[in-house]
């Protein structure tokens, strides 16, 4: 049970730090770039002394260069990415980053990439990396992209659904965009009752992901597979994880590419239509190929009381859901878990955990599978209904400290209470890695102009920092959409009075 807070040595990011004032410089923004359905943006990086940022406005691609002072260096057009581009990735270095994209024309769907450097030049020309024919009326965004921790291994994968089975397509890169293996597999799938988890790949080129499996239709699921590929074999090796009869509903998969091994976590119960009891933790060691020691980590009433919002104290976590894992060099690692619901217009509409994870359509209405880390979770979501109205709850923030052998040392809460019609952009977290500690960040306020910075330490301590404020009118902090470009540099996208701008945040 979690009940007691052990401190936690040998933790290099979590030594003992001093935090200065932070200080905020926001960019201009551009009276082409609103912040609505048709436009995208992502962070890319800092590379050479330039923040750079992709956006996608309408049909127009570009890339946009920042000084230290968020003042505009320069505006690079992408004229040779076609309008109709479907997805796009990048995959970032020290002083260049890759671009792999997609688009359609005719019946063929090419996936391509290129190298551009820190000032956003092309290196190379655009260059083909798969094609793919496409049966009519079929979906037309299939290719994924991930890459290893190292950065040295790239993987674009594709994922065809087509009578009750998946046909994977895997093709492996190296940190040159050279093809070291391609491999098809079939593999059976029901969509009412399998669910994959997360895709990885760890730093020697292994694919990874989990899949569920649920014993019937709207229960939790009660089998657990970690589902291996490595680089040169064609074949998956399925292997099977110990639930000692309990059953799961979310899968996280992290990869601990420092201790050769895979942390898997996911909340359990007890039945299979109950509450939430507790997390279960466990990892699969890559060299013996064999399930270390699990734990199923119950939360008590104590624990519960202290993230309770509304209701009964035992339906406390039954709103949370895993955000992030981060590894630690000791091979234990932290946790954090959000509550979050929404309601739709009417008394019928209401957020159900059941239906959020055993709803099939977004298998069924479609012939592909295309999965991206970014633009998952923390991405905009940008779904605004002509008819309906939703309004989006994001509460309490869970913080566990789980040991080697997946026993969980210490728990805590973060209190927070945001909700907002329409629109999850303003809501939620950002983790920030400080060297020291760990800071959540998130906004407190209606206008989100107030961002609060809570830090969280080795042994479990919380320390309130100093909120940070917008000092000048109009700018509303994106924080669950920032990315860390430096140790203590953070990147926020914000809006202003309806357009993209961004503010750099030093620690």
């Amino acid at each position: 049970m979690i009940r007691h807070f052990i401190f936690v040595t040998g933790l290099i990011f979590f030594l003992p730090f001093l935090i200065p004032a932070q200080q905020i410089t926001y960019s201009a923004y551009n009276k082409e770039d609103r912040d609505d359905n048709n436009s995208n943006y992502e962070i890319i990086g800092k590379m050479n002394s330039n923040i750079i940022v992709y956006k996608n406005i309408k049909w127009k691609h570009k890339l946009v260069l920042f000084d230290n002072e968020m003042k505009i260096k320069e505006t690079v057009s992408l004229d040779f990415v076609p309008e109709k581009t479907l997805n796009v990735d990048f995959i970032a270095y020290p002083d260049f980053f890759y671009m792999i994209y997609q688009y359609h024309k005719n019946s063929i769907l090419y996936c391509m990439g290129i190298k551009m450097d820190g000032n956003g030049k092309k290196m190379t020309e655009p260059f083909q990396m798969d094609t793919t024919q496409l049966p009519l009326f079929s979906d037309n965004k299939i290719y994924s992209t991930i890459c290893s921790e190292d950065k040295k291994k790239i993987m674009v994968f594709k994922i065809q659904k087509k009578y009750e089975q998946f046909n994977i397509v895997t093709l492996l890169f190296n940190d040159q965009l050279q093809l070291i293996s391609k491999t098809r597999q079939t593999m059976p799938f029901d969509e009412r009752r399998d669910n994959f988890g997360e895709f990885l790949l760890d730093n020697d080129g292994n694919f990874i992901f989990t899949l569920d499996k649920q014993s019937g239709l709207r229960e939790n699921s009660n089998q657990l597979q970690v589902v291996i590929k490595k680089p040169l074999f064609e074949n998956f090796i399925y292997h099977e994880i110990n639930l000692d009869k309990k059953y799961i509903d979310e899968v996280k998969l992290k990869i601990d590419n420092l201790n050769n091994r895979y942390i898997i976590n996911s909340f359990y119960y007890l039945k299979s239509r109950g509450s939430i009891e507790g997390l279960f933790s466990c990892s699969w060691d890559k060299i013996t190929e064999k399930q270390n020691p699990s734990a199923f980590n119950g939360f008590d009433n104590t624990f519960r009381a202290e993230a309770h919002t509304d209701g009964l104290l035992r339906y406390t976590f039954d709103n949370f859901f895993i955000r992030q894992v981060i590894a630690r060099k000791d091979g234990g690692f932290l946790l954090t878990a959000e509550d979050f619901t929404s309601q739709a217009d009417g008394n019928n509409n209401t957020w159900n955990r059941w239906d959020y994870f055993n709803n099939p359509s977004s298998f069924s209405s479609n012939s592909y599978y295309s999965y991206n880390p970014y633009y998952g979770y923390y991405r905009p979501s940008n779904t605004f209904s002509n008819y309906k109205s939703t309004r989006y709850y994001y509460a309490n923030i869970l913080v566990l400290s789980v040991g080697e052998n997946g026993q969980a040392e210490w728990g805590k809460v973060i209190h927070k209470d945001q909700n907002d019609d329409d629109n999850e952009d303003f809501l939620s977290f950002s983790t920030m890695n400080s060297g020291g500690e760990i800071h959540l960040l998130f906004n407190m306020d209606k206008k989100n102009q107030v961002m609060a910075d809570q830090s969280i330490s080795a042994d479990g301590t919380i320390k309130r920092n100093a909120t940070l404020k917008s000092q000048e009118k109009g700018y509303e902090f994106k924080t669950r959409l920032s990315k860390q470009v430096g140790a203590k540099q953070l990147i926020v996208p914000c809006d202003f009075r309806g357009y993209i701008c961004f503010a750099k945040i030093d620690f």
